[in-house]
């Protein structure tokens, strides 16, 4: 016999007893979709638009929203509010949060998405998606979805130094290559735009013919040294400032000390303990495998049946501390050579007659920067690594 129709309705509609009205916000330029569960709706969610920026339309819909559950149910019911991790950052969050508003940010990628070859994609049916993931990560269920652990004003800010002295450096490689550029097409090589007397040796070019430079073209290398020099200046002032980040410790600055304790190590410099402070060790880790996911350094095993392969690192932590952790874990082995990392790297490439130098090197900056952390974080200093004269 077929249940009644009542007893299958209830048994298979939404719970609706949720204690909280249930937020999701799909965010753009222009507007921003707000898409909302609330008790004693049923199963359906509600969808409104808000201009994109307006903060105080957007409160008033909250006000509202509890205003209807209010009207439905007689009690009054918090605002729990999702939102993917994109351009806008964090400064939503941290209004919504002095606002006595709960809200989450979540990594895109680690919420489950349909296989199919060609999956829809709406801003309503990903309003719906962040819904149903924020229910489920308030059941508990594990690994739903990753949520992002947002940074303090303070812990943003000093991320700036770091980021914006790489984007410096990549201005000054380009300007630097388009000056050779321009010079090489004319038969001239071997000038050096970094060197101080730039100015001096460009009057004395002379291009493979034996002609001096067009007026044009020195005209437009004299406006790329122009800018090059302002880059340099630039440079100098950002590194005055990293310097000061990772001076020696200051107890009334508690976060400089982990970047002072790196620079006493051989082989670690003032740029490498900055961005190893601010895009990673400043953070707070349960154990070494988390370490090692945000950096993007953990290993992705395919198992299935019989097959069992590695994949690789999973990519998929923060880019700038995974790159400087594999760039210092080349200069470990030049400056730490007799330390306990250095000699299971030298064994394990031997063993292997050298073929997989790559991946080895991959899985030292993994068991560094855990032991970076561990030294950081607890004082266990590295076996047989080597510190800084006084």
């Amino acid at each position: 016999m077929h249940a009644p129709q009542s007893q299958y309705d209830s048994a298979t509609a939404i719970r609706t007893d949720l204690g909280a009205i249930f937020v999701s916000l799909e965010l753009s330029r222009a507007t921003w979709l707000v898409t909302s569960l609330s008790p004693g709706s049923g199963e359906k969610m509600s969808k409104h638009s808000v201009r994109g920026g307006d903060i105080d339309n957007l409160l008033c819909r909250f006000t509202h929203l509890q205003g209807k559950a209010r009207y439905r149910t007689g009690r009054v019911f918090p605002i729990v509010t999702i939102q993917e991790a994109g351009l806008d950052g964090f400064w939503i969050h941290r209004v919504l949060q002095d606002h006595g508003i709960e809200s989450h940010i979540v990594d895109a990628a680690s919420i489950a998405a349909s296989r199919r070859g060609r999956r829809a994609k709406t801003d309503k049916i990903d309003g719906e998606t962040l819904v149903r993931a924020l229910l489920a990560f308030k059941r508990g269920e594990p690994r739903v979805c990753a949520m992002v652990r947002v940074p303090s004003r303070q812990e943003e800010d000093r991320r700036r130094i770091c980021r914006e002295r790489r984007v410096l450096i990549a201005e000054r490689v380009e300007h630097v290559n388009r000056i050779k550029g321009l010079l090489f097409a004319q038969g001239i090589g071997g000038y050096q735009p970094l060197r101080m007397d730039r100015r001096m040796r460009l009057e004395e070019l002379r291009t493979g013919d034996g002609r001096a430079l067009p007026p044009h073209l020195k005209a437009q290398i004299v406006r790329e040294l122009d800018r090059l020099e302002l880059l340099l200046d630039h440079i100098a002032v950002v590194e005055q400032e990293r310097d000061l980040l990772v001076s020696a410790a200051d107890e009334s600055n508690p976060a400089t000390t982990p970047a002072a304790m790196l620079c006493a190590i051989k082989g670690v410099g003032a740029e490498i303990a900055a961005v190893l402070c601010t895009e990673g060790l400043a953070r707070h880790f349960d154990n070494r495998r988390q370490v090692a996911a945000y950096a993007g350094l953990a290993p992705t095993p395919w198992q299935s049946g019989t097959i069992d392969r590695e994949q690789g690192v999973s990519k998929a932590g923060n880019p700038r501390l995974r790159t400087t952790m594999i760039q210092l874990a080349w200069l470990w082995l030049r400056n730490q050579p007799s330390s306990a990392l250095s000699e299971w790297f030298f064994q394990r490439v031997q063993s292997d007659g050298g073929r997989h130098k790559k991946s080895s090197i991959v899985a030292l900056a993994r068991k560094l920067l855990v032991a970076l952390w561990k030294y950081v974080r607890f004082g266990v200093v590295i076996d047989g690594a080597v510190m800084k004269a006084a």
